[in-house]
């Protein structure tokens, strides 16, 4: 969603701009608008988006100003980020080091412990939003938002190299992972160390459609527990994706729906299985003013949705997987 800005004040543009150019920008600035709640209403109707919902939405668009620009990335928000991560980054190393709780699940006390494994080897999803602070004051991100959600599932009768096969598997995630994973490539591997392009595709009340890459790392640590690091290092939203007039729009100068998209992964075999745990942490626009009672559910539920479902395709592909190798 964008946030509603004030009209362009033409006449002051006028020193600046020819008639021309003016004319173009306002052509450009009115079919994005025009563009976007089309892609609102037919989504609406084919999702039969509650009556509230879209009503609101409607009314939205309706009093948006046709010259609304794209949202921006602002560098306060990307070093807001950055400091938010090196603070979580430091938390998961010392768990790592620490070796004793190498799940989320182990520092719960008793007898809720208990009660999760137990839910996990029964075949439910533990997840939980967290949150990280910063002891010199509240992370500033203004203009945007950040999301941090963390996972675990519980794998019957895999093994860990059953696992990471799956995990490593780059080049086969547009299958594993569909339909939010469209396209997927190993672009470099050295080592433990891999350069993964995918093309994402996010739907809710609208598709977006997005190219990314990131820099994948596993580290093993013994031969029953490794962990994973999946850090974005370009996102570019894709507009009239598979036609003739697809282009991408500059990084960090588009709708905003996502900027940032880190991934923290741990495996761990135990108990005839293998546990899966994801934290993820992801930086979006933020709410648009005034619709926050509205829309601000909806947009904090994408990134749970998304680790959920990255989740459970994850177990999927790894059953699957070896019911085929069985036969």
């Amino acid at each position: 969603m964008m946030r509603a800005n004030k009209p362009l004040n033409f006449l002051q543009l006028q020193n600046d701009l020819d008639s021309t150019e003016i004319d173009s920008a306002c052509i450009a600035f009115t079919s994005r608008r025009a563009a976007f709640s089309r892609r609102i209403r037919e989504a609406a109707i084919r999702n039969r988006t509650p009556m509230g919902m879209q009503a609101g939405l409607m009314i939205w668009l309706a009093t948006a100003p046709a010259a609304a620009p794209p949202t921006e990335l602002k560098l306060e928000a990307t070093q807001g980020f950055d400091r938010y991560v090196q603070l979580t980054e430091a938390r998961m190393q010392h768990e790592v080091a620490a070796g004793a709780n190498f799940l989320r699940v182990d520092n719960l006390p008793e007898p809720r412990r208990t009660q999760e494994y137990a839910r996990l080897r029964s075949g439910d999803m533990v997840a939980e939003r967290l949150h990280t602070s910063d002891v010199s004051g509240e992370i500033r991100v203004p203009g945007a938002m950040i999301h941090h959600w963390l996972g675990t599932i519980f794998i019957p009768g895999a093994k860990l190299a059953d696992v990471l096969t799956i995990a490593e598997d780059f080049d086969r995630h547009a299958d594993y992972y569909k339909p939010d994973v469209v396209q997927s490539k190993t672009l470099e591997h050295s080592g433990d160390g891999y350069r993964v392009f995918y093309r994402l595709r996010r739907e809710k009340i609208i598709t977006v459609i997005l190219d990314t890459e990131y820099n994948v790392r596993t580290h093993a640590l013994d031969p029953t527990h490794a962990y994973s690091e999946s850090i974005s290092t370009r996102i570019a939203q894709v507009e009239h994706a598979g036609e003739p007039g697809e282009r991408e729009l500059t990084p960090g100068h588009d709708d905003g729906f996502l900027w940032r998209l880190n991934s923290y992964w741990r495996y761990a075999e135990a108990d005839h299985g293998v546990y899966v745990q994801c934290e993820a942490i992801s930086l979006t626009r933020d709410i648009p003013t005034g619709l926050g009672w509205l829309v601000g559910p909806f947009i904090e539920s994408v990134p749970k949705e998304s680790l959920e479902f990255t989740l459970e395709s994850t177990r999927a592909a790894v059953l699957h997987r070896a019911s085929h190798a069985n036969r």
